[in-house]
C-alpha cells in the first residue's frame, strides 16, 4: 500500500522564508513537513554531534530542524538544486532526543558537485532531527524534505542491538591489535592509537588502552589499513592523509608505535596492505586523488621504499577506492579502482588491473567490461551467486549503481536491472560485502547504512535500520555474527539460528597475515569462496578474519586454503560454529588432548603472539616447582624446564606450538606461533 505524504509541498523559497529559518541548536530546532526550505548563512550555533556524515567535525556552527510522523515512510533530504551550485554543504540526521542523539543517516557529497542527498527509513512515532553544519562552507542554501515512497515495511532477516562506547569518539577499525585474533576497536590521533581490546572472558567485553605514537607527519584523513609489515606478531597501520602517507609500526614492547613517512606528496584516498610481488612480505598501496597511484615495497625487514606509476597512470588521478581481489581465479590478487571525478576525463573511468605475476599488472578494464564512468568511491566484491567467481557491486556515490556478474572468462555482465539496485536511490561512499545473516549468501552494506540482503538469485532486498550507518565490520563478541561500528556506536548483530565458520589465517612462507589467500568452503550444499583482504570499502579497516555463513548446513566436507605462496592446504575435521586458527602448511588442531579450551584447563597469558625469539609468560601466582612444557602440533614434547617469566623460542622452527604450565594445583595452556 502506498500513501501520498507530499502534502503542503513548498515549490518556492517564499513558502519557507522568515520564521521557518532553523534555529541554531537542537533544543530550538524548527518543526518542518515535506517541502522546500531556505537555510540562512551558518555563522553560529550548535555543532552537530555525533557526526553522522563523513569527514570529521564541523567548524563551529549548525542549523537544526525536526519532525515526527504518524506513519512509516522513506524520507529524503536533498540540496542538489541549481541555486546551490558552488556551495559545499553537509547534513546529519538523528533520532532520540537532544540529550541523547543517535545517528540515523548523514551525507557530505552524494549530490551534484559538493551538495547533499540522504535517504533513510522513517519509523512511525519516532522524533527526527536534521542538522546542517559548516564543515566546508557557511553559505546559505535551499533544501527539500520529501517522502519518495511509502510501502508496508518488510521485516529484515536480522536485527541489531546498539550500544555506545564512550571511550572512543569514533571507530575507524575493527581488527586484532593484541595478537589474540579477536576483533578490537580502533581510533587514532596524531600522537595516539586508542583501542578497545576485546576480552575473551569476563563481564567487561573490552579493555580500553591508548598507546603513544611518534607524531604522524601526515595524520589520518581519508583511510586506514592494518597488517603486520615487519612480521613481529603485531599489526601495524598506514594512514592515508591529505598530503602524504604515514606508517605506524608497533614497537617490540607492544605498548607504543614508531612512525615512518617519505616526503612525497600524496593526496591519498583508500590504502591497502598487499603483497605486490608475492615475496612473502606485505607492501602498501595508496590511491592518489590527483596523480598516478603510489605503492611502498617492503624489503623483508620492514623497510619501505616509495614507488609511483604502473597501477593507473592517469595524470589527474581520480583514484578513490582500491580493492585487491582475485577476479580470474589464477591465485594472484588483482586490483580494481573505483573512480570519482567530475567533468570529462579518463579519471572518471573505473579500472581493473590483472596481476600477471612477478609484480606485472595489465590494464584489462575495457575487455572486462568494467571501464565505466560510474562516479564511485568504493566497490563491494563477493561471489554473490556462489558459482566460484567474484562478482562486484560498483556502488554509486552520486548516481546509479552497477551490479556486475563475473562470467568466468575474464569478462563481466551488467545485471543491475532486476537486482534491486536499479531502484536503490540512496547513494554513498562506503560499499562492503559480508554475510551478515549467515545464510551462506554474501550481502552488501552501503548507501549510508542500507543493508542489502542477498536473495540467492542475484537480486537483493535492501533495508534501512534506524541508526545503523556505515563503519568497520567485525565480530565484537565472538559469537560468529558480524557486527558494525559507527562513530561511537556499536551495533551488535542479534543473529539467528544459522551456522557459521570463522577463520584466522597465519602465513609462514606467505605474509604473516595471509593477506591475498583464497579460502574455499565445501559443504553438501556446495562451495563458497572468500579472499583475505586489508582495506576494503573506502575509509575503514575491517576484520582480517574470514567469515562463512552456513545457514542450516551442519556438515563441513573440507576447507581449502590457497596461500599466496602457492601452498594449498586441505583441512578436514572442521565443524560448524567454531573459530579456528590456520597456519600455512600445518595440520588443523582439533580439540584433543592438547586443547586449550577444555573446562579443566585454564588459559595461560603469553605475549607477544606470534613471537620470534622470546615468549613472555604472565603468571602472577607462580608456585615453587612449577614446570613449563612446549609441545608441537602432534603432541610431542619439545621442551621442559622450571617456570620462568620468559622462554626462549629462537631454537624452534617456524610453526604452531602448545605451551603448558603445570603447577601444584593449576594447569594452564595456550597456543603460540613461532615465525
Amino acid at each position: 500500500m502506498k500513501t501520498n505524504l507530499l502534502k503542503s509541498l513548498c515549490i518556492a523559497l517564499t513558502c519557507c522564508a522568515g520564521n521557518l529559518y532553523a534555529q541554531s541548536t537542537c533544543d530550538e530546532s524548527i518543526l518542518i513537513e515535506p517541502g522546500v526550505y531556505e537555510v540562512p548563512e551558518i555563522d553560529e550555533g550548535g555543532v552537530p554531534i555525533p557526526v553522522c556524515a563523513p569527514n570529521g567535525l564541523a567548524q563551529g556552527g549548525g542549523m537544526w530542524y525536526r519532525f515526527s510522523s504518524d506513519s512509516s515512510f522513506t524520507a529524503r533530504i536533498y540540496t542538489s538544486f541549481i541555486e546551490n551550485f558552488g556551495i559545499d554543504n553537509r547534513v546529519h540526521v538523528y533520532t532520540g532526543d537532544c540529550d541523547n542523539l543517535v545517528c540515523v543517516a548523514g551525507d557530505d557529497d552524494s549530490g551534484t558537485g559538493f551538495l547533499c542527498e540522504v535517504i533513510w527509513a522513517v519509523e512511525e512515532g519516532l522524533p527526527y532531527y536534521v542538522a546542517f553544519d559548516d564543515r566546508w562552507d557557511n553559505s546559505g542554501f535551499i533544501f527539500e524534505f520529501s517522502a519518495i515512497s511509502v510501502e508496508e515495511p518488510v521485516t529484515p532477516p536480522i536485527g541489531f542491538n546498539t550500544v555506545t562506547f564512550p571511550e572512543l569518539s569514533r571507530c575507524l577499525g575493527t581488527v586484532d591489535m593484541d595478537g589474540d585474533y579477536l576483533d578490537d576497536l580502533m581510533d587514532v590521533s596524531n600522537t595516539q592509537v586508542f583501542l578497545l581490546l576485546q576480552q575473551e572472558e569476563g563481564e567487561v567485553p573490552f579493555e580500553f588502552v591508548n598507546y603513544p605514537t611518534e607524531q604522524a607527519q601526515f595524520p589520518y584523513v581519508w583511510s586506514i589499513a592494518a597488517g603486520d609489515i615487519d612480521g613481529d606478531g603485531y599489526n601495524d597501520l598506514v594512514y592515508g592523509g591529505g598530503a602524504g602517507v604515514s606508517f605506524m609500526f608497533r614497537n617490540p614492547d607492544g605498548q607504543s608505535f614508531s612512525t615512518f613517512s617519505t616526503p612525497d606528496y600524496v593526496f591519498s584516498q583508500r590504502s591497502n596492505f598487499v603483497d605486490l610481488n608475492n615475496d612473502g612480505h606485505l607492501d602498501a598501496f595508496v590511491c592518489h586523488d590527483v596523480a598516478p597511484n603510489v605503492y611502498y615495497m617492503n624489503d623483508g625487514e620492514g623497510n619501505l621504499s616509495f614507488n609511483q606509476g604502473g597501477l593507473s597512470d592517469v595524470p589527474d588521478g581520480g583514484n578513490y577506492g582500491s580493492i585487491w581481489v582475485d577476479y580470474n581465479n589464477d591465485g594472484l590478487v588483482d586490483l580494481f579502482i573505483a573512480k570519482c571525478r567530475g567533468g570529462v576525463s579518463a579519471a572518471n573511468y573505473n579500472q581493473l588491473f590483472r596481476n600477471d605475476g612477478d609484480g606485472n599488472f595489465t590494464d584489462v578494464s575495457e575487455e572486462a567490461g568494467l571501464y565505466d564512468p560510474v562516479q564511485t568511491w568504493s566497490s563491494a566484491w563477493g561471489d554473490f551467486d556462489n558459482d566460484g567467481w567474484m562478482d562486484v557491486l560498483v556502488g554509486g556515490s552520486s548516481g546509479p549503481h552497477r551490479l556486475m556478474r563475473n562470467n568466468g572468462d575474464g569478462t563481466f555482465t551488467d545485471i543491475t536491472e532486476g537486482s534491486g539496485f536499479e531502484s536503490l536511490l540512496a547513494t554513498g561512499t562506503e560499499w562492503v560485502a559480508y554475510d551478515f545473516d549467515n545464510d551462506g549468501l554474501i550481502d552488501i552494506l552501503g548507501a549510508n547504512g542500507h543493508l542489502c540482503f542477498n536473495n540467492g538469485d542475484m537480486s537483493f532486498t535492501c533495508h534501512t535500520y534506524p541508526n545503523l550507518g556505515n563503519g568497520p565490520v567485525g565480530d565484537f563478541n565472538n559469537d560468529g555474527f558480524l557486527d558494525i561500528g559507527n562513530n561511537n556506536f556499536l551495533h551488535y548483530n542479534e543473529g539467528n539460528e544459522n551456522n557459521w565458520l570463522k577463520i584466522n589465517t597465519q602465513g609462514l612462507v606467505s605474509n604473516v597475515n595471509g593477506i591475498g589467500a583464497r579460502l574455499e568452503l565445501y559443504t553438501p550444499s556446495g562451495k563458497q569462496i572468500r579472499d583475505v583482504q586489508s582495506g576494503v570499502g573506502f575509509r575503514f579497516m575491517h576484520t582480517l578474519n574470514v567469515h562463512f555463513g552456513m545457514g542450516e548446513e551442519e556438515q563441513i566436507d573440507s576447507l581449502v586454503v590457497n596461500w599466496p605462496s602457492g601452498i594449498v592446504d586441505v583441512h578436514s575435521g572442521l565443524s560448524p560454529n567454531q573459530f579456528v586458527h590456520l597456519v600455512e602448511g600445518e595440520e588443523f588442531i582439533s580439540d584433543t588432548t592438547l586443547s586449550t579450551s577444555s573446562p579443566s584447563i585454564e588459559p595461560l597469558k603469553i605475549y607477544p603472539n606470534p613471537t620470534r625469539d622470546m615468549l613472555f609468560i604472565d603468571w602472577p601466582r607462580a608456585d615453587a616447582g612449577a614446570i613449563i612444557r612446549v609441545y608441537d602440533i602432534h603432541g610431542r614434547m619439545l621442551h621442559q624446564s622450571n617456570f620462568a617469566a620468559q622462554l626462549s623460542t629462537a631454537h624452534l622452527p617456524q610453526g604452531l606450538y602448545i605451551i603448558e604450565l603445570q603447577g601444584e594445583a593449576v594447569r594452564l595452556r595456550n597456543k603460540f606461533i613461532r615465525h
